[in-house]
């Protein structure tokens, strides 16, 4: 089996930490037993762009259950646990091409590894493998029945690529579930940024002031635990509505112009480019902390730095210090690139449980209806949706009511009145 991965030593590690993980994906094993049985992905050669993490094997083991033919490459270069790639290949047998830390062409190429196995579906999160098909690779797309995307950026991409009429087969925004971003994206992400700072530099969070760029869902999970560990939030936005939440959720919220020149930690979630540039980073108190928890390092323009800069070392393993001409130091975490999984591990097993059960019902309704799907960007049906839902409170011991028969009557009658 042709593979690229670190060391195939460190699979017991990675089998240890995946049964580990495991143990929080209730939702997740359900589907696997299902998958076992049924086999619904029976033949399909899935292409897979993910971050290479615990959860992400749990993923790769259910999908394997259900008959399904697996590559596996990293979306982003920091991101993979060496040790889980690792045990993906040893122990469940699956082709994987990722490193933790490789350059940009050896990513590339492992894009390509990946869509040399001919996929019949996709499983990307930022677009990258989907972006890759369709300007290098576009021999394959007729074999393609769809796709699926995990994140925010990776939607917004396919979705520019759909208006423009680009787009050559159906995707399913996974992100868009309920049960994805109001879970994942909030609570996932607000705790994963926090564990990625804090490791990274050991420094107080509280008492601190915090700039958390954007409000979209990530962002209003990282501003809700900054706040809670003690921190001064400060939001910046260019949408008026989310501004309006951010001061209704008791933050206050400035242009980033003005927030450069009080910041202690900066934090842009927007999924856009160049969110803090140089004449921002000219205006930073001397020790400012920058950092990205958005999917792409673009996010942080970093070259701008680069031309101010009078000098840069890296002081700690995720902490690079660059000089300015004035004497003031900046410190960037994790080069700019996703600090949750940089420097930490990611998101908790127990929201990805939901996140990757989305995926795993997804690509089973793509099997199932693919075909018949119109080349553009779809939601999750609302019936996977709420099954993963029931199913999650269902492990939790949680109970809920049902509606009774005079109930359902008046939300769907215009007789009744006061």
């Amino acid at each position: 089996m042709d593979y690229d991965i670190k060391d195939i030593r460190l699979a017991e590690e990675g089998r240890l930490s995946v049964e580990w993980a495991n143990r929080s994906m209730p939702v997740l094993n359900i589907i696997k037993a299902r998958f076992a049985k049924e086999k619904p992905l029976k033949g399909v050669r899935l292409g897979i762009c993910l971050h290479v993490t615990t959860e992400t094997a749990s993923l790769m083991d259910t999908l394997k259950a259900g008959g399904a033919d697996l590559a596996v490459c990293a979306s982003n270069p920091l991101s993979t646990q060496d040790y889980v790639s690792a045990y993906l290949v040893k122990d469940l047998g699956v082709p994987v091409y990722a490193i933790k830390g490789e350059d940009t062409d050896t990513y590339y190429r492992h894009i390509h590894a990946v869509l040399d196995r001919k996929p019949m579906m996709t499983m990307d999160d930022g677009a990258d493998l989907v972006s890759t098909i369709h300007s290098k690779r576009q021999d394959l797309i007729g074999e393609i029945i769809g796709g699926t995307e995990e994140t925010t950026t990776g939607v917004i991409r396919l979705k520019a690529m759909a208006e423009k009429g680009v787009l050559r087969f159906p995707l399913i925004a996974v992100n868009d579930a309920m049960t994805k971003h109001m879970f994942d994206n909030r609570y996932g992400t607000g705790q994963s940024t926090l564990d990625g700072i804090i490791r990274a530099t050991n420094r107080l969070v509280a008492g601190a002031v915090f700039v958390v760029c954007g409000y979209g869902w990530c962002s209003k999970g990282l501003a809700m635990r900054a706040e809670g560990m003690g921190a001064n939030v400060v939001v910046t936005e260019v949408d008026p509505l989310r501004a309006l939440e951010a001061v209704m959720d008791g933050h206050r919220v400035m242009p980033i112009g003005e927030a450069a020149e009080i910041g202690d930690f900066f934090c842009t979630l927007t999924g856009d480019v160049n969110v803090i540039r140089k004449e921002h980073f000219l205006k930073m108190k001397d020790g400012a902390i920058v950092c990205n928890s958005g999917h792409f390092n673009v996010e942080l323009d970093i070259p701008g730095l680069t031309e101010i800069s009078v000098g840069k070392r890296r002081l700690r393993t995720h902490i690079d210090e660059y000089a300015l001409a004035d004497g003031k130091k900046v410190y960037i975490l994790a080069e700019g690139r996703l600090v949750n999984l940089a420097a930490a591990e990611g998101h908790p097993s127990s929201v990805m449980d939901m996140s990757f059960a989305n995926q795993a019902l997804a690509a089973e309704y793509l099997v199932k209806n693919g075909r018949n799907l119109e080349n553009i960007v779809y939601s999750v049906p609302g019936d996977i949706d709420r099954e993963i839902a029931r199913l999650k409170l269902e492990s939790m011991g949680i109970r809920i009511d049902t509606l009774t028969e005079e109930q359902k009557k008046y939300l769907t009658s215009w007789e009744m009145g006061t």
